[in-house]
This record gives structure tokens, C-alpha cells and sequence, in this order.
């Protein structure tokens, strides 16, 4: 007995704060929750009768708090939001299960909106607060989740006590806070649901490796802390792109209306920007905007003319990381190549630092982000304020990713991008995200001038969608529109996240995760089996290409006519092939002209030696690439993935049925048809979309494990 009442006062000690206030109002409300399981629209009113205070029965004692910061932020009763949640919503988001977390929902949306039309409301303390506790809210909305989630966090906070006597002595700050205040700490859902309600904080798209990035040292549970840091880097970085775009920089790199500075590098002498152009390279201020990249040479105490490198226009464009190094040489992988057809040879933008190459991934990652949805606009042919919104979306992507980065130094997988169009690119299915997001997109309306609009999933609400993105930059400075901003000056933007529902933007985005997995397993293989240097690689190749070889080497057997039977055979047969004039000779006879070739210009010593050093290094990567294709066709032809090997054997039986009933010439012109009218308009997308579930499809294929075995050096000198 004394040692179970030591164990209970030392629970009562680890108590929140948020429990000690809010305990009183708990057992009171619990008791008469008690007596009615059934979600009523009674509203508790408490010992003194303030209108503020007045509880709501289906709420938990927090969800009551918060619901009452709201009520206190909008300046409405929490009977008349609950009246207007009843009669504005449709029935599928009141069912009793549901009623109290979709009531939550609802008054936090109008709350937080109402809070960030402020100005700087991402630097009040009020903003952050209010909107984690909704978070804690949510995961327990009403008093019989409160107490199961009390029950679960006692029982984890007494393992963990068992195991480690609570031990503060952590490896980081952000596990000690954790582990210490436990109970308060939220989770993927209740994130997912109310973090994108501000724009300016998540995107529906990339909401999950938002929490992902965020929780990545705390035990996959977001801190206040954690969240708090975000937020407080996120609106430095914001206002330090609204500072960007001052009068000296603005004139000096001439920007056209509507286009925003997103970053800048190069500006410090210890992290210089250079910029190679053959085998001269000189330091500069690199400058990213929404529609191109600007580059200023630093001249003598100041910046000489910017070179722009267009990011908007379709010209062919190609980024990708690069190897870059004095006069030319391929040293060191810190730099990102800009190719198009508006310059007259590639030009290497090189970010040198002395560990690792974080800051070119950076510049790397945010240049294809704005000319991804450059691509995605052209493809779908945006106009006006669909257009802005759609730039709006990757601007604040960046402007998160740059926060997370500064934040938390964080390197983020493909996978698992903050940028919402390079994340639609690699994801398996995520040209559906780019289909979903075209369709909300095409619901845009700034026209419709409302005070309120209910945030629900109904048909009239799907035809009241508004740029919140857009609106949410014009809030903190950044036009992109004016005509927009004033149309939607008093607008509630209803956005991705809507009361009870999930909207087809987020249901695509969860399928494309579904897949996710399996990808990142195959890329996993393949990147194992990758090995660094010409002659492994060749090795490799070698015993892939064993069963090709004893071919060829059988093929040279019968023609030396050792087995004189198989050798007649096989040039019986092969006559017979060629009599029945399956091989036929294209030129009959004729001379056969010389080939013409243009020899390239004359080089230097040191020249010639940099273009080989470049030959030998695409030599290397051709023949690690084709390790790989090699690697996933055993993969498939021993069944590493059984779904795989069936598909392709199905393919390989339908085109032997093809082969051996169809003419070759009917074959031959369905070839031809097929291959002349793929990129026909009528053809054209869905062409694409097959191609790229070959892709999809291929990526996902895992590579056949490799071992390599060294020889004993020892032996080898005997």
C-alpha cells in the first residue's frame, strides 16, 4: 500500500498544467456527460453565468477551452457557432460519432482565419497557442477520447518509467521536453486536419512530410517547442523575402510586376557563389524569383548587369546537379547545371562549401520546384488568378522548406519533399495530385464577395472555392494579383481543408503515399548495388552479361566445326532463313558511300584532358546504368517480385500470340501508327500517363542483390 500511494503522488506531480486548470470544470462536466451518452446541443452554463464560459456538453473540458478562445477571438457566442454549425452544415458531419471533433473544426477554421488576417500573426504568441491547442483538441474532442488518451499516456508515462526512472538525460533538448511533458504532444492526424487551415503553415499536399520533417528526433510526436520553432523561422523567412525586395535590388535586376524574390545567396564572403561558364568561373549574388534565376558577377566593389535564366517560358530547360572544379575540371559535387536552348552552352552555378553539399540540394530542389509548376501552369493552360494561386503554392512551399532547413538543418528524400509540384513529380501516381489540384484549381471564384462562407464539403460550398494561398502572400506583402486581393478583401477562403470531409486533393495524395513505400524500397536496392569506379562496374557488367557471352561463345563453337552435326544444322537453318528472304540486303550491290563527319575544333593539352576526364566519368555512369537495368531484369526473371514477373510473362505471351499469328507486315505498320501519332492532341496525355506508369512501374522493380568479393591479395603475389 505505501508503495502504490508513492506511485499516485508522483503521478499528480507529473500532471500538465492544463489539467490543473481545467480539472474542476472536468469532473463536473464528466458526471452529467455520464448520465447521457448521446451528443446534445445543451450548453452547461457555469457558476457565473458568463456567456464566455459557457460549456458544451459534447465537448471535452479542453475542447471547451479552446472553443471558448475562439468564441472570445470572433467575437460570437459558443451557442450562436454552434447554432450556425447546425443549420449551415449538412447532416453527414453531425453525426453524434463525429459531432464534437467536426464542431471543433469548425470554429477553429473561422478562428484561425480570423487570426491571420492580422498583420505578422505568425509572430503572436496568441496564433501559435491557439492553434496547437486545437491540435490537442482534436485528438480528444469529447470526455470519453479525453480520458482513454489520459488512460494510454499514463500507461506509456509508467513503462517509461519502469524502464528508465524518467530519466532527463537526454541525447537533445526536443526528446527531453517530450518525454517530460508527454500528454502534450500531437499527432500525424490531428496535424494533417488543422495545420493546412492556414496556408501560410502547411499544404494539404505535403502536410504529412511537413510532420515527418518536424518530428524526426521526437519520437514521431510534435512539441509545442518543435512547433513553435517552426513558426517563429517560418515568418522570419517570409519577412525576410518581403525585405528582399528593396529599391537598390529591385532596380538592379529589373523585375516585372508580380514577380517575388523568393532567395538570395551569395551576398556573404565565407559562402561565395560561382559561377563557371567554360573554364572561367567568377563569384556573384544568386537570385531566385518566381519566374527566373539572376545572376550579378561582383565587379569591382559592385555587382555588373544580371544574367537571367528564365525558369518560366518553355525553352527546354534542364536542371540537375553537377560536378564542377577549377579551369573546368569535374572535382567536386557541389553545383547545379542550367541548360536551355536561350543560352549557347550550359552554365554551373557552384555552391562551395566544406562539408557535404547541402546548400546546391537546396537551390537545386527550390529552381526545379518554380520550373515544375511553370510546367504544370503550361500544361493545363492557367489563367489569371487560377495561374497566381498555383505560384502562390510553390512560393510558400519554398518559404516552408527554407524554414524547416533553417530551423531544424534537415535533408529531405525525394519522397518525402516540402515542395508541393517536385513532390507530385516523384511520387508514383502523383500525376493524379496534379489532375486533383487542377480541379480544385478550376473552382476558383474571387467574384462572389461573402462575409462568411461555411467551411463544409457540400455542392454549394465545391463552387465557392477561393486562392487562399494567393490571399494568404498578399497578407504578408507579397502581390502576386492586385486585382484579386481587392476582389477578396472580405472573402472567408475555403480552402483544402473542409469540416468532416476529406476533398479529392487529399484522397489523391494519400493513394500516391500508399505507394510510396514500395518505391523507396526499390530505390533502396538500387542504390546498394551502385558501385564507384570504371572497372568494377565493368566487372559487374561482365557476369550480367555471362549468359550473353556463352552464347556468343557457342555461336563461335559451331562455326569451328568441332561438332560437325550441330554445325550443319544450324547453317541449314540459317540458309533457310535467308532463302526465305527474312534477311535481306537494303543496299543490292551498290558502292557504299563514305560517311561524313564533322571533326570538333581544335583543343588544348589540358582541354583534351578535361573532355576525357568527362568522357570517362559518362562512361562510368552509362555502365552503372545499365548495371541496373541488368540487376531488375534478373530481379524479374528469378521473381524477386512475383506481381512483376507475372506481368511481364502475361506481355511476353501476348506478344508471341501476336508474332506467331500476325503478319510481320501488319505488325510493322501498327508499330509505325503507334509510334507517329503518340504525341497527336488526341493522344497526347494519355500517352504520357502510360509512360509514366512504365516508369512508375519500373522504379518500384527492386535490383538483384550483388556481392562483391575481394581477392586475397596475399595469393595473388605467390
Amino acid at each position: 500500500m505505501p508503495a502504490t500511494t508513492e506511485k499516485e503522488k508522483e503521478k499528480e506531480n507529473k500532471t500538465g498544467a492544463l489539467d490543473i486548470i481545467f480539472g474542476s470544470q472536468h469532473r463536473s462536466l464528466k458526471a452529467l456527460l455520464n448520465r447521457s451518452s448521446k451528443c446534445s446541443s445543451k450548453l452547461l452554463n457555469s457558476s457565473d453565468g458568463d456567456t464566455s464560459n459557457q460549456l458544451i456538453a459534447c465537448l471535452s473540458a479542453f475542447a471547451n477551452s479552446v472553443v471558448a478562445r475562439c468564441s472570445k477571438i470572433l467575437q460570437i457566442p459558443a451557442q450562436e457557432l454552434q447554432q450556425r454549425f447546425e443549420t449551415e452544415l449538412p447532416e453527414s458531419v453531425k453525426q453524434p460519432s463525429s459531432y464534437a471533433k467536426n464542431f471543433l473544426e469548425f470554429c477553429s477554421y473561422l478562428a484561425l482565419f480570423q487570426l491571420s488576417r492580422r498583420p505578422d500573426y505568425l509572430s503572436k504568441k496568441e496564433f501559435r497557442r491557439l492553434s496547437y491547442d486545437v491540435m490537442l483538441a482534436w485528438e480528444a474532442p469529447d470526455a470519453e477520447s479525453e480520458s482513454l488518451t489520459k488512460e494510454t499516456t499514463s500507461g506509456s508515462n509508467q513503462q517509461s518509467e519502469d524502464e528508465d526512472g524518467w530519466s532527463l538525460f537526454y541525447s537533445s533538448s526536443t526528446k527531453t521536453a517530450v518525454q517530460v511533458d508527454e500528454e502534450k504532444t500531437v499527432g500525424p492526424e490531428a496535424f494533417a486536419r488543422i495545420a493546412p487551415a492556414c496556408a501560410a503553415v502547411a499544404d494539404i499536399i505535403t502536410v504529412h512530410n511537413l510532420f515527418e520533417a518536424l518530428t524526426s528526433s521526437s519520437g514521431h510526436r510534435l512539441h509545442f517547442l518543435i512547433y513553435d520553432k517552426y513558426l517563429r523561422s517560418l515568418d522570419k523567412v517570409i519577412k525576410s523575402a518581403k525585405n528582399a525586395s528593396g529599391p537598390t535590388l529591385f532596380s538592379n535586376l529589373q523585375l516585372v510586376e508580380g514577380e517575388i524574390i523568393l532567395d538570395i545567396d551569395g551576398t556573404v564572403p565565407t559562402q561565395p557563389v560561382l559561377q563557371h561558364v567554360g573554364i572561367s568561373a567568377w563569384p556573384g549574388r544568386l537570385t531566385l524569383t518566381n519566374y527566373a534565376l539572376y545572376f550579378e558577377s561582383l565587379g569591382v566593389g559592385l555587382y555588373d548587369k544580371a544574367s537571367r535564366y528564365d525558369l518560366a517560358t518553355d525553352m527546354k530547360q534542364v536542371i540537375k546537379p553537377e560536378l564542377t572544379g577549377p579551369l573546368g575540371a569535374r572535382l567536386f559535387d557541389k553545383a547545379v547545371m542550367y541548360k536551355s536552348t536561350s543560352v549557347s552552352e550550359p552554365v554551373y552555378l557552384e555552391f562551395p562549401e566544406f562539408k557535404g553539399n547541402s546548400r546546391r540540394d537546396y537551390w537545386l530542389d527550390i529552381c526545379i520546384e518554380i520550373l515544375n509548376v511553370h510546367k504544370f501552369i503550361r500544361k493545363y493552360n492557367l489563367r489569371e488568378v487560377q495561374q497566381s494561386e498555383a505560384l502562390a503554392r510553390a512560393i510558400l512551399g519554398i518559404f516552408r522548406h527554407r524554414a524547416v532547413r533553417e530551423a531544424f538543418r534537415i535533408y529531405l528524400s525525394q519522397y518525402k519533399s516540402l515542395l508541393a509540384f517536385n513532390l507530385a513529380e516523384s511520387l508514383p501516381g502523383g500525376d493524379l495530385i496534379s489532375e486533383a489540384l487542377y480541379k480544385c484549381l478550376s473552382l476558383l471564384n474571387t467574384s462572389a464577395i461573402q462575409d462568411d462562407v461555411p467551411v463544409s464539403s457540400s455542392a454549394e460550398q465545391n463552387l465557392k472555392i477561393f486562392p487562399v494561398s494567393l490571399f494568404t502572400l498578399s497578407r504578408h506583402g507579397l502581390i502576386l494579383q492586385k486585382e484579386a486581393v481587392m476582389n477578396g478583401e472580405a472573402i472567408f477562403p475555403v480552402g483544402d481543408v473542409w469540416v468532416g470531409e476529406t476533398n479529392p486533393l487529399e484522397m489523391a495524395v494519400k493513394q500516391s503515399i500508399w505507394h510510396k513505400g514500395k518505391a523507396e524500397a526499390a530505390q533502396a536496392t538500387v542504390d546498394q548495388v551502385k558501385v564507384e569506379g570504371i572497372d568494377t562496374n565493368v566487372a559487374v557488367m561482365k557476369e550480367l552479361l555471362f549468359p550473353v557471352i556463352v552464347c556468343a561463345e557457342r555461336l563461335l563453337l559451331l562455326a569451328s566445326w568441332e561438332d560437325p552435326v550441330k554445325s550443319t544444322v544450324f547453317l541449314l537453318l540459317t540458309g533457310f532463313v535467308i532463302i526465305r528472304g527474312w534477311m535481306r540486303h537494303f543496299n543490292k550491290g551498290k558502292p557504299l558511300e563514305a560517311f561524313r563527319v564533322t571533326p570538333p575544333p581544335h583543343r588544348s593539352a589540358v582541354e583534351l584532358l578535361l573532355a576525357l576526364q568527362d568522357g570517362i566519368s559518362q562512361i562510368e555512369g552509362i555502365i552503372q546504368a545499365g548495371n541496373i537495368i541488368l540487376l531488375k531484369i534478373r530481379a524479374i526473371l528469378f521473381a524477386m517480385l512475383p506481381q512483376a514477373t507475372d506481368t511481364v510473362s502475361f506481355l511476353l505471351v501476348f506478344m508471341a500470340l501476336i508474332l506467331a499469328f500476325c503478319p510481320i507486315k501488319y505488325i510493322t505498320i501498327l508499330i509505325l501508327v503507334e509510334a507517329f501519332t503518340r504525341r497527336m492532341p488526341l493522344r497526347k496525355d494519355s500517352s504520357d500517363r502510360l509512360v509514366r506508369r512504365v516508369r512508375e512501374w519500373w522504379i518500384r522493380i527492386p535490383a538483384a542483390p550483388v556481392q562483391l568479393i575481394k581477392t586475397d591479395s596475399k595469393k595473388k603475389k605467390k
